[in-house]
Order: structure tokens, then C-alpha cells, then sequence
């Protein structure tokens, strides 16, 4: 090919039509411009050293923190989720940019470090230039259309979660910024082709090129075109010089904090809350001022986009409760820069009874669904740094009534319903048969039936039907009687940590002294805090915790309750519980079991780790908040109006004790316990079995 033998002809002038002089203030202002970005990005990490130290190790392993972190940014997966355009939208931006970038850094090195400092032949010619062009045109090309995409939907479709009290002009002259420098570099390539006469090896430039076609075809002469390209050519340098200045000090930073939040995210971050140092006074537990935060925390705030996709699966939210939580991580962004600018005064963090950067009210509002964590594309940790400012609620006496009452009633029975310890297993009397005490023989499976299973009658019923699945499948199992307690998972997450530690030691101390191989919950909330916390105190065998729909998964599996897949003829669907889905990731299980009992399974659309919370984690079941909708009510609307069965939908199952409350609750207030029953799937399998297996089985379920 001819031009291939004249390579260094294939290239183009890097301060084409601009003078030496204009040169020299473009490196000037280059200057000014790096100079600005790094002392914004030095008072942003001052910042962050202002906090606390962080209670767990971020940057342990950090090899493969970055790793996993450019896999997650540069896959996109989390703008994926639950909204395809936003993923696509955001995938076109993100790497259309990270090319642009890197051919800026290609051409910046190869002139003014390869060849004027090191003084090497150019390398920006032939082959490699047209590759180089060919590429660069393209992703150019896809972040334009990527930045229109994101024109589209905050200006056209107005996109309701992009818009809220934190919207500011800093979010219109991103966007516009990105797109005018994106169309602007187009317009300039389309110019110099222009005025440079159409040379041939151009048209790997594809877009360029055709910018330049339609300049020629307009009648535009190569001398106006570099007239027009010189103006043009400032502009949009200057426009790029200030966009990078600016980077720091406004909403651009995310570029930088959101990939360092992923590289120090924690995996379990909400699953497993850290705990209270020994020496700690009370005035020093929780969240008081900003130096409380830890620089994590501090990075969190820094990393947010004002993107609102936690606040749009926020159920607490969604149920007209105060909680706004892209609000609370930006009212804290916006208190601590305005304290270190010395633009306000300090104030509490959290309080109820006086000015403060967040209301108590807010705080009780979260149900820690932990929705909010999933759906963060940048990994901030939202439930941890509620949990902080719940216990400074806690300490400093302002806890809602209704959940004092119950905390006094665990301190005093070890159990939410202050009833007598001495009755916990009373809900046995009514089987024919004796569960074994596993304080007094050995065991394969310790039952941990917890506190709603043993005083609630809805759920006495659920705990009758799983132990005479146990019965049925002949294993060896027992149950702890009065000295079972309650695990504590949501009281240490309404704040009461001193509480929490108290049970769990308790437990802790009641469980070395049983010789069992597995344990098994009733409750997903209970599995969480055994299976995830407890090894904060020293019990080291959290991975002998079972869910109780794991065990029964088991036991159908290898034929100890035998179900041939056609005993029901029913049409339901299931509630993922947050504590045995989002946070432990445990779909499929429960759905294993429904499918070995012959029930049609309609999914919700909100389903796995998009499921919608009842309302009752986090104290929510001992709240009375003021609501316009229950997440109960909105949930089993969901099952019989958004599923593919619809009103044929014949069960709502659940397999957590709260979800039956919660739930059973939303049917009745929303009218609709006549058009959809609320079983737990132990009472499903337990119909199964019985079925199955005839009168050779215990006596039927309640």
C-alpha cells in the first residue's frame, strides 16, 4: 500500500494552526490546571485523615482489592442492575472516556516525553496513528452517544431518582461539560481534516472525517476552516483545562472517590456491624461529630452521585417514612464540607431533641433491608454508618418508646415479648410427641427456634410444622428449652450494642456447653448474627449454622422426606427474606425446597436480592411509624397484581418469622387476606410430606 511506505507523512500535528506563544500558555495553563486538580485532591485527603480509624482492615490484600474493584467499575455490573439503559448509558461514558483519556496520555507522552525529553524518534505515524485514529474515533463516537443517552433521561424522561433536595447546577455542568467536550473534539478533528485538504489516510478517522465531508460539502475552504479551528481549538482546550482543575472540588471527584471506595469496600458491610471498644465511655459510642466518622465512612460521603437508586428501593422510603438515604449520606457531605470551610457552625450529628444534621425519626425509619447497600454502584456503606447514629440515639437516652419496652423486656426474659423463660417451649405442648432437650443428649441438629416461633401464635404454628418435618425425616435433633435467648441481630442494629454483646455471650456460653454438629434457625435474622457476628466474641463456629430451609433442602435431597414433586397442586409465590438473600445470598434453597412439593412458582418481579422488605428488621416490627403505605400492604399487592399468576396466586410464602407477621399484618390492613393466604414454607413441605405420606406421619399441622 502506498501510504504505508510514506508512514511518517501519516500523522498530524499536535498544535496544528496554534502558534509557539499559544503553545506556551496552553503548557502554562496545563500547569495551573494539575496544580489545582492536586491541591484539591491533597485537601480531600486531609479530610479523610481528620476521621476515625476504620474497624476493619480496607486495604488488606490490596492486589486483589484493585483487582476486584476494576472488575466491578469497568463491567459495569452494579449500573446494570435493575436498569439496562442506565447500564448501557453508563458503560458508553465510562469506557468512551477512559480512551479519550488515554489517548490524551498517549499523545502527551509520546511528544513531550518520548521524543523532546528522551529524544526518540516519533512513534505517532504510520500504522500505529491510523490504528490509533480508527479507535479513538469510535469510542469518541460511543461517549457521545453515551452522554446523550444521559441528556435523554435526566432532561427528557426526567428520570425521577436523579432529581432531589441535593440537585445542584454542579450536575448540569457535568453532564453539558462532558457532552460539549465530547462534541467540541469531533468538531475540531472535522475542521483540521478540513483544512489540512482531505488527505486520504484520514478516513480511519470515521467520524471526523464525515464532520469534515459535510464542512467541505457546505462549501467550506481549507483557510476558513483553520480559521475557525483555531478559536475552536482554545475553546475547547481551555474547557478541558478547567473541567480538569475542577475534578476535586466538585461532582467529577467521583471519578476518582467512588473507584477508591470499591478498592476499600467492605464485602460484608451491614452483615456484619463492628462492635464497641471495652474502654469506650458512653459519650464517646456512636456518631456525634464529624471526626467520629471513620475515613471510610468520610469516602463514602465523597464517592456518592446523587444517582438516588438507593433511595428508589428503599422501602422505608417507598412507605412514605422519612428516610431518604441518598439524602442522609449527602446532608452529612454537605455539613462536613461547609464545617471544614467554616461556613456553619458545629452541631450533633443525630438528635431528637435538638438542631441536628439528621433527625432521630430518619434514623428509626431504616428497617436495615440492607436494598440501599446492593444497589449502590459505588459501594457505600449506608446501613454501618445508620447503625452508628442509632447508638448514639441509644446512649444518650433518646430510643423511641416502643422499642425501650421492648429492649427492657430482653434485658429482663431474654426475649422482645417479656414473657417468662420458663414458658419459651410451651408451644410444644400441643405436638404428640417430645422434642428431645439438647442440653441433655447429644445431637446432630441444635435447634434454635427463636422468639417469635415460641411466643407468637401465628408462628407457634410454623415451629409445630418444622419440628414434624424433623419427626418425619427421623433425625436427631433438640432444642434448648428456657435457656434459649434471644440472638439479638436487630437489637444491635436499632443501636443497643451493650444489650447485643450482653445475649450473645450468653448464648455463646449456653451453645459450648451443648454437644451438637449443626445448628439450624428458624429465623434468617438469627442465622445472620450467628453465622456472621458472633465471631466477634469468640465463637468460632459460625459455619456450622444452618437456615432451617438449607436443613429441609437437605433432607429432601437425599430422601429423608420423601416428596415426589406432585404432592401440591397450589400456585405461589416467595418472599426472599433481607437476612437470608441480600445479606447471605441464599436464593436458591428455599426454591429447591417449593419445587420438590409440586407448587407452581410465580416470582415477583422484586425478587433475590431485589427483594422488598416486610417493614419489621432493624425494631421495625416494634415501631408504630407513621406510614402511607405498609411495605407489607405494597408487597402483597406486588404478588397479586405483578406476578405472572396474578389473582390465581393461591400462597404468599415466607421463611422468616417476621415476614410472617409483617405480612399476614399487610394482608389484613390492605384488604386482601380473602385473596391470599400467608404460609410459611415449612407448613408447605409439612402439607407435602402429609400428603405424601398419609396417616403414617404425626398428626397434621395446625
Amino acid at each position: 500500500m502506498v501510504l504505508l511506505a510514506q508512514a511518517s507523512d501519516i500523522t498530524r500535528e499536535a498544535f496544528w494552526q496554534i502558534t509557539h506563544t499559544g503553545e506556551l500558555l496552553f503548557y502554562f495553563l496545563t500547569v495551573v490546571a494539575v496544580l489545582l486538580f492536586l491541591y484539591g485532591l491533597y485537601q480531600r485527603v486531609e479530610r479523610y485523615r481528620q476521621g476515625s480509624e476504620d474497624p476493619f482492615d480496607r486495604v488488606d490484600d490490596l492486589t486483589a482489592r484493585i483487582v476486584e474493584a476494576t472488575r466491578i467499575v469497568g463491567s459495569n455490573i452494579k449500573q446494570f442492575d435493575r436498569d439496562f439503559f442506565a447500564g448501557l448509558m453508563h458503560s458508553f461514558i465510562f469506557w468512551g472516556f477512559l480512551t479519550l483519556l488515554m489517548a490524551t496520555t498517549i499523545v502527551a507522552f509520546e511528544m513531550d516525553i518520548w521524543v523532546k525529553l528522551l529524544q526518540q524518534e516519533h512513534f505517532f505515524n504510520g500504522d500505529f496513528y491510523l490504528s490509533f485514529s480508527f479507535v479513538v474515533d469510535v469510542m469518541g463516537f460511543v461517549f457521545i452517544v453515551g452522554m446523550a443517552m444521559a441528556l435523554f433521561q435526566r432532561y427528557i424522561t426526567r428520570k425521577d431518582r436523579l432529581w432531589g433536595k441535593h440537585t445542584r447546577l454542579e450536575d448540569d455542568l457535568f453532564v453539558w461539560a462532558l457532552f460539549l467536550l465530547g462534541v467540541g473534539g469531533f468538531l475540531q478533528e472535522g475542521l483540521r481534516i478540513a483544512g489540512m485538504g482531505m488527505p486520504d489516510f484520514e478516513t480511519v478517522s470515521v467520524v471526523g472525517w464525515t464532520i469534515a465531508s459535510i464542512f467541505t460539502g457546505m462549501g467550506l475552504s481549507p483557510d476558513i476552516a483553520a480559521a475557525v479551528y483555531r478559536p475552536l481549538w482554545w475553546s475547547h482546550a481551555l474547557l478541558a483545562l478547567g473541567f480538569v482543575a475542577t475534578v476535586p472540588y466538585a461532582k467529577p471527584v467521583h471519578m476518582l472517590t467512588s473507584y477508591a471506595n470499591v478498592i476499600a469496600r467492605d464485602p460484608q458491610a451491614g452483615v456484619r456491624l463492628p462492635g464497641v471498644p471495652e474502654d469506650a465511655d458512653p459519650e464517646d459510642i456512636g456518631t456525634s461529630t464529624i471526626e467520629d466518622f471513620s475515613w471510610k465512612q468520610l469516602l463514602d460521603h465523597d464517592a456518592c452521585t446523587k444517582c438516588g437508586r438507593c433511595t428508589s428501593v428503599c422501602p422505608a422510603n417507598q412507605s412514605g417514612r422519612p428516610l431518604d438515604p441518598r439524602d442522609v449520606i449527602l446532608d452529612l457531605r454537605k455539613y462536613g464540607r461547609e464545617l471544614q470551610g467554616d461556613e456553619t457552625e458545629e452541631i450533633p450529628i443525630i438528635s431528637g431533641d435538638e438542631d441536628s444534621v439528621i433527625d432521630a425519626e430518619t434514623m428509626e425509619s431504616c428497617m436495615t433491608c440492607m436494598a440501599c447497600v446492593d444497589a449502590c454502584p459505588v459501594e457505600i456503606e449506608h446501613v454501618t454508618q445508620f447503625t452508628e447514629m442509632n447508638r448514639r440515639l441509644t446512649e444518650s437516652g433518646q430510643m423511641d418508646e416502643n422499642v425501650q419496652e421492648a429492649m427492657m423486656a430482653l434485658f429482663q426474659q431474654g426475649n422482645s415479648f417479656g414473657e417468662p423463660e420458663g414458658t419459651r417451649a410451651e408451644w410444644t405442648e400441643e405436638l404428640d410427641f417430645e422434642i428431645p432437650d439438647a442440653r441433655e443428649e447429644a445431637v446432630d441438629y441444635l435447634w434454635y427456634v427463636g422468639d417469635y416461633p415460641s411466643f407468637d401464635e401465628r408462628n407457634k404454628k410454623v415451629a409445630r410444622a418444622l419440628a414434624k418435618l424433623f419427626e418425619a425425616a427421623d433425625v436427631s435433633y433438640g432444642i434448648l428449652y428456657e435457656d434459649e435467648k434471644n440472638a439479638g441481630n436487630d437489637i444491635r442494629r436499632v443501636g443497643e450494642e451493650g444489650l447485643f454483646e450482653m445475649l450473645a455471650m450468653e448464648n455463646i456460653e449456653t451453645f459450648e456447653s451443648v454437644d451438637y454438629d449443626t445448628m439450624v434457625t428458624t429465623d434468617p435474622h438469627a442465622y445472620n448474627t450467628f453465622t456472621n457476628e458472633y465471631h466477634q466474641f469468640g465463637w468460632e463456629r459460625g459455619d456450622d449454622v444452618e437456615h432451617y430451609t438449607q436443613v429441609v433442602e437437605d433432607l429432601v435431597e437425599t430422601g429423608a422426606l420423601p416428596l415426589s414433586g406432585t404432592e401440591l397442586d397450589t400456585r405461589a409465590t416467595f418472599h426472599d427474606p433481607c437476612h437470608l438473600g441480600r445479606y447471605n445470598d441464599e436464593f436458591e434453597a428455599p426454591r429447591a425446597v417449593l419445587n420438590s412439593t409440586g407448587a407452581e412458582l410465580d416470582e415477583m418481579p422484586r425478587n433475590k436480592s431485589d427483594s422488598y422488605c416486610c417493614g419489621g428488621g432493624g425494631g421495625g416490627l416494634w415501631l408504630d411509624p407513621d406510614e402511607e403505605e405498609k411495605p407489607g400492604e405494597e408487597r402483597i399487592r406486588e404478588a397479586l397484581e405483578d406476578t405472572a399468576g396474578g389473582q390465581d396466586v393461591d400462597q404468599f410464602i415466607v421463611s422468616c418469622p417476621m415476614c410472617m407477621t409483617m405480612y399476614e399484618d399487610g394482608a389484613k390492613s390492605g384488604g386482601y387476606q380473602d385473596d391470599i393466604e400467608v404460609v410459611d414454607l415449612a407448613e408447605v413441605v409439612w402439607d407435602a410430606v402429609e400428603t405424601n405420606q398419609g396417616s403414617e406421619t404425626p398428626a397434621a399441622a395446625d
